[in-house]
This record gives C-alpha cells, sequence and structure tokens, in this order.
C-alpha cells in the first residue's frame, strides 16, 4: 500500500495528476476539488492516497489532506458506491460539505454528483449518518477562518510595517 507520496505535480489533466517523485511519474485519479485549491503544475505537494486493487487494474487515488483520503474511504465502504463514484462524490462536495449533507439528510445535495441518484443519494446518507461528526465539519470552518483571518491580518501588518 502507499499511503503518501512527495513529489512534484507534472501535469493535470481532468481528474488526473501525474506526480514525479523520484524519477517515478505516479497516475492519480484526483477530486476536482484540487482545481479549486490552487494545484498547479511545478508545485511540491504530499498526496495521500488510497490504492485501488481490481481485476481490470490498479489505480492510485490522491487526495490533498487525511480527512478528505478518511471520507473518501467511507465513501467506497457503502455498497454500491464504487472508487469512481467516491472520486465524484468528493468533487462536487468538498469533505465538509459531505459532512453537512449527511447529517442535515439533504439527498438533492448529494444527488447532485453525476452518476449518483436519489436512491443511492438516501443510501449513503444512512449508511454514514452514525460515522460522521457535525463537530467536525464545524472545527475545520472555524479553522478555515481563524487561518484567513491570520492570513489576513499577517497581509496588513506587513503592510503598515507592524509586527504580527
Amino acid at each position: 500500500m502507499i499511503a503518501f507520496i512527495k513529489g512534484t505535480v507534472d501535469s493535470l489533466s481532468e481528474g488526473k495528476m501525474i506526480l514525479e517523485s523520484h524519477g517515478i511519474g505516479y497516475e492519480l485519479n484526483i477530486p476536482a476539488s484540487m482545481f479549486d485549491a490552487g494545484v498547479r503544475e511545478g508545485e511540491e505537494l504530499k498526496i495521500y492516497t488510497h490504492m485501488s486493487v481490481r481485476e481490470d487494474g490498479i489505480s492510485l487515488f490522491g487526495f490533498l489532506s487525511r480527512e478528505d483520503l478518511e471520507i473518501y474511504r467511507m465513501l467506497i465502504g457503502v455498497s454500491g458506491i464504487g472508487p469512481k463514484a467516491a472520486l465524484a462524490v468528493l468533487s462536487t462536495l468538498t469533505a465538509d460539505n459531505l459532512r453537512f449533507a449527511v447529517l442535515s439528510e439533504d439527498v438533492q445535495a448529494i444527488a447532485k454528483t453525476p452518476g449518483i441518484g436519489k436512491k443511492t443519494a438516501q443510501k449513503l446518507i444512512l449508511e454514514l449518518k452514525d460515522k460522521l461528526k457535525l463537530e467536525d465539519a464545524l472545527e475545520n470552518t472555524v479553522n478555515a477562518v481563524q487561518n484567513t483571518a491570520d492570513t489576513s491580518a499577517g497581509m496588513a501588518n506587513e503592510m503598515t510595517g507592524e509586527a504580527g
């Protein structure tokens, strides 16, 4: 099992990344959220991975955080949700938005995922509701807001010449 790969983004295309590490290019299936996070070619990254072994091949799925990887693994644990469907869910919803959707039983939000219908969304909610915690999503939201505020304050201090 490959737990993570540290390397340089060699190329990006829709749903795929080639990450070069020590002369080896790893092809990773990635959620669209990586593009939203600003991942660019030439960038150094640590990508958390899940290796899927099937009779027709071996695939690596890559995520920017352990949390996204954990949510992905929960998703593929739901019967009827395979590796690509789970990736599609995380391309449509962030991990936190998925938590909120599951805990509020928002079938419509989950069913917006291509390939996920209303019944599959209901099944996903039923199976994940006890595994996800609202506190985690709220804590992540608070941390993101705090980091944004800290970054903004740091930039303001740099512009005025004040120490932080």
